[in-house]
């Protein structure tokens, strides 16, 4: 599943999961696309999306879409603690989303381990990948801050 095309599925996919009560697309301006996702409390999180392709796959050819069984359903783990979220709860809570899609192009849905940026990645049959970094964060009714501003807790 190329960018474009994981763009469109994730933002159908996470408008119809628990907690989030909106997924709007979202574009920098600066050639990254990604998703303005707001949860049931108001928190926002910004994602940029960026991807491989499949191996052997060229930009200027055809996708060819790999299918397979989609991964088995996991639990969606708790998005808020006392009324909080925070980025290694949004990680976790949107790779269960991707993997309870039923999407049978994905393969595997999974949270960056701890490697200094959180976020989480989409495998798919066909070998391409996405890497979905979490960008901004910002509480209920506020906008994001500066490049690359998480909050702790929003």
């Amino acid at each position: 599943m190329r960018r474009e095309r994981f763009h469109t599925f994730a933002l159908e996919t996470l408008r119809e999961a628990p907690d989030i009560r909106g997924a709007e697309p979202w574009d920098r301006g600066d050639h990254t696309i990604g998703l303005h996702v707001t949860f049931s409390t108001g928190a926002q999180i910004w994602v940029g999306i960026t991807m491989a392709l499949a191996p052997g796959e060229k930009h200027d050819t055809p996708e060819e879409p790999g299918r397979g069984e989609p991964p088995a359903e996991v639990p969606v783990p708790e998005l808020h603690k006392d009324g909080m979220i925070t980025p290694e709860r949004v990680k976790h809570y949107l790779a269960a989303v991707m993997t309870n899609s039923g999407c049978d192009e994905i393969a595997l849905a999974y949270p960056y381990t701890d490697d200094g940026h959180p976020g989480f990645g989409v495998q798919f049959h066909n070998g391409a990948k996405v890497f979905c970094l979490l960008v901004h964060s910002a509480r209920a009714g506020q906008s994001p801050g500066g490049k690359y501003e998480l909050l702790g807790t929003f």
